[in-house]
């Protein structure tokens, strides 16, 4: 088992006189994200951050994929200390990098940070690779493509020695750019929508529209599974489940059927902005993708757009449904997403939705419900669950 973990931070580097908000958020992130798994000391110097066992129960190679997912870093590294000093390196290489045994090649790759060490990084690499040479005969050494990278990291503390390196999910880390309200449908989209907004640091609520008895308790469950998913990435999620029944029913009863779809994102949006407004989100998140369906043509953007008093955020708007699919397999939503229960989006759909609305028409219809009795009446009702 490696002694240590390295965690490289990618664009955090470029924050300037901000870098260091930047990376106490991103510390204390790693701390939520591994405190399940074991007592574990984190600290960051020199533009890496640090993950130790706090005592002999913490096991590092638990924690490797749970800091994978914290925004923010791009690679992290299982790494064994080694005294500064040659010979200490190559032993430690030789005994711990045990890819080397079924290698055919490998190099050196070193980096000095200490620049009072005896030897400068490229005689690192020459020294360290000619006496692995002399210890495993049956290598040879590539530099192009390597079959194994030896890792050598000479730091003011100690010389560190890993062969093994994990991509990071990259990003900011979530809670450094304001929080926002994430529309939680239930689908494929909404979810890797919440995903790339965390990625860029926003710290996440989500918001569900419930309609009892026409969707069903599974399809509830469906999307807080969906949300415990997105917390492996972003933290505890907040979920408002806003009872959306007798809004939809009104609307079915007095409006004409091919604008039911525009009048029910409208009201989204409305409903969401009052629950925005008392949670201090800033923002509002879709999984809208221009022309994917009715409701997403920009005619019937910009008609749902005339209700939002704050930005709506629409991270997937030009990818297309194959590219969606590929995010949401890889953040583990997708076989989740595609069970089959309905949701509040999927009943009442008229058979010829319309697709170019107009505002007036729209307006004209809304004024026959008592829009805001209703909204009101769901915010009041609204369910909150706690998810970490």
């Amino acid at each position: 088992m490696a002694d240590i973990i390295l965690i490289k931070c990618g664009e955090l580097i470029l924050k300037g006189n901000n870098r260091a908000k930047f990376e106490d958020r991103l510390v204390k992130n790693i701390k939520s994200a591994v405190s399940k798994f074991g007592n574990f000391h984190i600290w960051k110097e020199q533009a890496t951050m640090f993950v130790e066992g706090a005592d002999e129960t913490a096991d590092l190679e638990t924690v490797i994929e749970p800091i994978q997912k914290v925004f923010g870093i791009i690679k992290l590294s299982p790494a064994w200390r080694a005294e500064k000093n040659i010979d200490s390196i190559v032993q430690t290489a030789a005994a711990r990098c045990t890819e080397l045994q079924d290698a055919k090649t490998f190099k050196v790759d070193a980096k000095r940070a200490d620049k009072k060490f005896e030897l400068k990084s490229p005689e690192i690499c020459m020294e360290t690779g000619g006496r692995l040479l002399a210890a495993y005969p049956h290598l040879k050494v590539d530099l192009h493509r390597p079959g194994v990278v030896i890792h050598v990291d000479v730091r003011h503390d100690a010389a560190y020695v890993y062969s093994r390196e994990y991509r990071g999910s990259g990003g900011i880390p979530t809670g450094t750019s304001g929080k926002g309200m994430l529309l939680l449908s239930g689908g494929i989209d909404s979810p890797v929508a919440g995903w790339m907004m965390a990625k860029r640091g926003m710290e996440l609520e989500a918001i569900h529209f419930f309609s009892y008895p026409y969707t069903s308790e599974r399809a509830k469950e469906k999307v807080i599974d969906l949300a415990k998913i997105l917390t492996q990435y972003t933290g505890a999620i907040k979920l408002h489940i806003v009872p959306f029944t007798e809004l939809q029913l009104a609307m079915v009863e007095k409006c004409p059927g091919d604008q039911i779809t525009i009048l029910i994102r409208r009201a989204m949006s409305r409903i969401a902005q009052k629950i925005c407004a008392a949670t201090g989100s800033l923002a509002l998140i879709t999984g809208e993708s221009l022309g994917q369906v009715a409701s997403q043509t920009l005619h019937s953007l910009v008609v749902t757009n005339e209700v939002a008093e704050m930005p709506v955020l629409r991270p997937l708007i030009g990818l297309d449904k194959e590219e969606i699919i590929q995010y949401a397999r890889r953040i583990d939503t997708y076989e989740t997403s595609i069970l089959p229960y309905e949701d509040c989006c999927t009943i009442f759909v008229p058979k010829h939705p319309e697709t170019k609305p107009k505002l007036e028409k729209i307006r004209l219809s809304e004024s026959k419900l008592e829009m805001d009795t209703l909204i009101q009446k769901a915010v009041d009702e609204t369910e909150i669950i706690e998810l970490s």
